[in-house]
């Protein structure tokens, strides 16, 4: 690897202002002012590609902004990787707590700011840079490769699911490679070997057809808020922290304990959460630690919850509704439909007396789960032992990215994720940034992945 190393510290400027020319475009996708900007951060990729050697190179449309397919598929015997990215990005709002302009890329104490640096422009041009490397260096990969990189995935990926459908065929791939997570820390690189499904929904509670005076009708009529606040405690067990809904948690897989021992190895400082917090106590299901109750258990959460009077004073009023919003993170093999029709029976069987329910359901998304075991892991673990010098350890992870279970449903394909961002490095937020130090790291790692798997 001491040619790619060499090879990538010679042309480390150059690299760094193409990728600050692409994060200069401000690809907004949630924003319809910038849906010409969003065109231009595709075609500056499509460019960027075929310069790299990439063939097919194709601007797919859709309703939405365009989707980006290209392949070099002559790599005989060898697997066929999928590689899958996306170049929109966050809106940048508030816009005065950003320490220099977000479109405007600046390199300070070994990082780059700019809305998109590591998520995830920084972790897609990774990509671009390392096929690019091995087809100068060698002039031929050694695997397949096919990339899909989207412009919608900050706004849930509405073309993209149809697109995978459509194209089954087109992307079908041995796995998905993924560059939009995290090391642990700095030095600490992770593989997340699950994603938590999600689901979510509304209530209101009604009772009377309008507001009544409390002098007047107070202890004679249901009150809205009593109501919803007795209807949502009804959802907890509260010593327990445990989901009180019936059959909550039939399709839960067992915690085992070879993942219980590779979340121990992760030394979680549940301590120092506490503190950082200003908590008095970490708060959870009983018998799990906080990275089990966060990455491998589902939750039900109350969102928000409102009603009545909120303004300044006093308002002597018995509310005629009230609101809740309310999400699940779910685990394999929690099915998001049936959990939600499960907590619907739970609301109405525990509906208060004069209470009327109005429920709508909303997301829906399977968990993401792949045996770390494969082959394909197993051969990312190695590529970051390589060039960190720590092998990387498998993780569960609390959120939810719908499209990775997507991918992997569609086109029953392992979904590999090797992340090249840190914790800290404000995605979604002002001041987002990507440590140069990781981008290094990031294209020799992706390099012995392709080289080695």
């Amino acid at each position: 690897m001491n040619n790619y190393q060499t090879y990538f510290e010679q042309n480390r400027d150059k690299h760094l202002g193409e990728l600050k020319e692409w994060l200069s475009i401000p690809s907004i996708s949630a924003l319809s002012a910038h849906k010409g900007d969003v065109r231009r951060a595709a075609e500056w990729l499509k460019e960027a590609l075929e310069r790299a050697g990439l063939e097919n190179v194709t601007l797919n449309e859709t309703e939405g902004h365009p989707i980006l397919t290209a392949d070099h598929l002559h790599a005989e015997g060898a697997p066929t990787l999928l590689i899958y990215g996306h170049y929109d990005v966050q809106p940048v709002d508030p816009l005065n707590l950003w320490e220099t302009p977000p479109f405007e890329p600046n390199e300070r104490d070994g990082k780059l700011y700019a809305r998109g640096a590591t998520d995830d422009k920084g972790q897609v041009f990774l990509h671009v840079k390392a096929l690019e490397a091995i087809l100068r260096q060698e002039g031929k990969l050694p695997v397949n490769v096919k990339l899909c990189i989207e412009g919608e995935e900050e706004v849930s990926s509405p073309n993209l699911v149809p697109f995978l459908h459509d194209n089954a065929d087109k992307l079908a791939a041995d796995a998905v490679l993924i560059s939009d997570t995290s090391l642990l820390e700095r030095g600490k690189p992770a593989i997340s070997t699950g994603l938590r499904g999600l689901c979510s929904l509304e209530v209101t509670l009604n009772t009377a057809n309008t507001d009544l005076h409390s002098g007047s009708f107070g202890g004679g009529v249901p009150n809205a808020l009593h109501g919803i606040v007795s209807l949502l405690n009804s959802l907890h067990d509260e010593k327990s922290g445990r989901v009180l809904v019936d059959g909550f948690y039939d399709d839960v897989l067992p915690l085992t304990d070879e993942l219980r021992g590779e979340l121990e190895k992760m030394e979680y400082d549940e301590e120092k959460l506490r503190t950082d917090l200003g908590l008095d106590t970490l708060f959870g299901e009983e018998g799990f630690s906080f990275l089990e109750r966060t990455g491998v258990r589902p939750t039900l959460e109350l969102n928000g919850v409102y009603g009545g009077f909120q303004g300044e004073g006093t308002k002597t009023v018995i509310p005629k509704e009230a609101h809740a919003k309310i999400t699940c993170r779910l685990v394999a093999d929690q099915d998001p439909q049936d959990i939600l029709d499960k907590i619907e029976r739970h609301l109405r069987a525990h509906a208060p007396i004069g209470a009327k329910l109005t429920i709508v359901p909303g997301e829906k998304a399977f968990a993401f789960n792949i045996d770390p075991a494969h082959p394909f892991l197993q051969k990312a673990a190695d590529a970051y032992e390589a060039v960190y010098g720590v092998r990387a350890l498998f993780t569960k992870d609390g959120g939810s990215i719908p499209i990775i279970e997507a991918f992997s449903r569609v086109l029953s394909a392992p979904v590999v994720l090797m992340g090249f961002g840190l914790p800290d490095e404000n995605l979604h937020a002002p001041n987002e940034h990507f440590n140069l130090e990781n981008f290094d790291k990031g294209l020799l790692t992706l390099v012995q992945y392709l080289k080695t798997v």
